[in-house]
């Protein structure tokens, strides 16, 4: 019988799935299904416990959705992706597979490694075959007149959004069960050899099931008032999908589909539109990094930024992390970040603008920090997302344009409800100077348990402006008037 063998990594679910799918349109093969588990691989990516005890809940939901089909899923650790390599060739011989069935995954080392099992699964005899499966046009596929990678998004959105309106790709089914009954017996699915951290499941349901769920619930309302609310952390105004699509328990063919099905105007102008240009965004990220390989490798894609003199300071570093810098806005977004593995996209941006525009500390530490803690951790957004702030990038913000973090959070936390949330200590300053606690207290003679700010924002702007000039200069860029 013919042995067909499916590779799981990101791609936690039996909707919607490329790979199976595949694996499945011969009736007749035996379909078998495999997660390898890399740890240290893990930590070397900086992968956080929250997102890595995610997968561990979501695959055992998987594993049952498989047996009621039919198919059996392994589940194998081993140390890394060169450990990984091996056991994947073993694994084939052993259950005498025949061809292997797997979704790309777009970041560097990853594509080395699955580079090494097609040449090695290839020359054992084993068809291997790989999908786009995670992003909604494949990398490449959207390109310039030039036939050259955008760099810049607003162009890249419109090109993308004219192939979608010329033919939307296809949503997949689950396959049928391959026998008449389930299987009965699960194979063991050990938890990781990884730290564990709980996270709240009403914030992160788990599984694909509940992914729908949110899904279909968010695209009925939520996405009209998404344009109005996106920018408020104190309101429930986004998706909080991140966390699936980041580990595959929800794809986005399906947010689309969903979407227009809802919403048949969302490929034009409105209110659904802006939700779907954060599927876009989250794709162009995608293309960018096949694109440009130097983004997976800590390197920035504005190679004059390479120039920049960032400053060595670990105190208020820990500060930033900890969430006590003695900025309300940025303090609560660390906080929340801390306390539950998942930042509001407005306060990512205030908080990464902070450590870099502010305190001169190089992107690329806070990228990892965020990584380390968040449970929707996922390199082409993060990374995108950094370097934007950090205008280093390909659609950065410019470089002279500088986050005040004060009058951002007076901005989008006027009342300072959601500053109060994760910063108790401030619950007795009223709201029209929630956002200068300091100088309430001081004029009315309070005492409060919060610190002073680390760093003075006029001054650290000016100081940031003249290093980003200086590093222009050294790279012999003209600066703009």
């Amino acid at each position: 019988m013919t042995t067909h063998l499916v590779w799981l990594r990101n791609d936690l679910r039996i909707n919607d799935n490329s790979a199976l799918w595949a694996a499945c349109r011969a009736r007749h093969a035996r379909v078998i299904a495999l997660f390898i588990a890399t740890p240290q691989q893990w930590h070397q990516h900086n992968m956080a416990p929250r997102q890595a005890e995610y997968i561990w809940r979501s695959l055992q939901q998987l594993q049952q959705s498989l047996t009621e089909k039919g198919i059996a899923l392994h589940y194998h650790q081993c140390d890394d992706f060169t450990a990984s390599v091996s056991y994947l060739q073993d694994f084939c011989h052993e259950q005498q597979v025949d061809a292997l069935f797997y979704n790309y995954q777009y970041e560097f080392n990853e594509r080395e490694r699955d580079a090494a099992v097609e040449r090695r699964l290839t020359e054992q005899g084993v068809t291997v075959q790989g999908f786009d499966d995670s992003v909604l046009l494949p990398p490449g596929s959207v390109r310039t007149g030039n036939n050259e990678a955008y760099k810049v998004f607003t162009p890249f959105s419109k090109a993308y959004r004219k192939r979608l309106r010329a033919g939307l790709p296809e949503c997949l089914s689950a396959p049928q069960a391959r026998a008449e009954t389930p299987l009965t017996t699960l194979l063991p699915l050990s938890p990781f050899d990884y730290p564990r951290e709980s996270f709240d499941e009403q914030l992160f349901p788990v599984g694909e099931a509940a992914a729908l769920q949110r899904l279909r619930a968010f695209c009925r309302q939520p996405v009209l008032d998404y344009p109005a609310q996106r920018d408020y952390p104190a309101l429930e105004g986004t998706s909080r999908l991140s966390v699936c699509l980041a580990t595959g328990t929800l794809s986005p063919r399906q947010c689309l589909h969903r979407l227009l099905r809802e919403q048949p105007q969302a490929l034009e102008e409105g209110q659904a539109s802006v939700w779907l240009n954060e599927l876009i965004w989250r794709d162009f990220y995608r293309h960018l990094l096949v694109a440009f390989p130097k983004l997976c490798k800590n390197q920035p894609f504005a190679a004059w930024t390479k120039k920049l003199a960032w400053q060595q300071r670990p105190e208020q570093f820990d500060a930033w992390c900890q969430g006590k810098t003695g900025y309300p806005i940025v303090d609560a977004a660390m906080r929340q970040l801390n306390a539950t593995g998942w930042m509001h996209n407005r306060l990512r941006m205030i908080a990464a603008s902070f450590l870099i525009k502010d305190l001169q500390i190089d992107w690329r530490l806070g990228e990892r920090y965020f990584m380390s803690v968040l449970i929707d951790g996922d390199l082409a957004a993060n990374n995108g997302g950094w370097q934007w702030s950090a205008s280093t990038g390909t659609d950065a913000v410019p470089w002279f344009r500088i986050f005040n973090p004060t009058t951002q959070g007076e901005r989008f936390d006027a009342q300072g409800e959601f500053i109060r949330r994760w910063l108790p200590e401030l619950a007795a300053v009223p709201d029209k100077v929630i956002h200068h606690p300091h100088d309430w207290a001081k004029k009315n003679h309070q005492r409060l348990d919060y610190p002073l700010p680390i760093v003075e924002h006029k001054a650290a702007r000016e100081q940031t402006l003249a290093i980003f000039e200086a590093a222009r200069q050294a790279s012999s860029v003209i600066s703009p008037e």
